[in-house]
């Protein structure tokens, strides 16, 4: 494991432009439970070199979809220790799968919106003509809406 002993430490105003997140947004993941700033003597939070990996990689867990309670649950198996690999693995595995659903579908909708452009500068340009259909044109180029 690094050693951050010695690391930059930043206030929350640093560490929340760091992240572009509000400072009312780490509170609440702090009273979440999500991260964990040290304090200074006099109560003022600061944040570490570890806090910027480890919200780094809350970033990208919430990025695939987990929500709240899932990244808690996943932070109390990891405290736990390896023995909670396999449900930190089974968690893992479950968001990829999701994400992955959801990210086909974006894709597909993302290709429809492509047909539709070029369907839109296709009639503007006379390629095809007038009195064929979107549905015709997806037909044509073997997708589905």
């Amino acid at each position: 494991m690094n050693d951050f002993s010695n690391s930059k430490k930043y206030n929350i105003g640093e560490f929340s432009r760091q992240f572009n997140l509000p400072t009312s947004t780490l509170r609440y993941y702090e009273n979440e439970g999500l991260i964990k700033p040290q304090r200074y003597p006099n109560g003022r939070r600061y944040y570490t070199e570890e806090d910027v990996s480890w919200l780094k990689f809350l970033n990208h867990l919430k990025g695939t979809g987990l929500s709240i309670k899932e990244l808690k649950q996943y932070i109390l198996w990891r405290e736990q220790g390896d023995s909670t690999i396999p449900q930190r693995l089974e968690l893992l595995k479950a968001a990829k799968h999701n994400f992955l659903s959801e990210f086909s579908e974006i894709q597909h909708h993302l290709q429809i919106l492509n047909d539709k452009i070029n369907w839109y500068e296709a009639k503007q340009t006379g390629i095809i003509s007038e009195d064929e259909n979107f549905a015709e044109y997806l037909q044509v180029l073997g997708h589905h809406e």
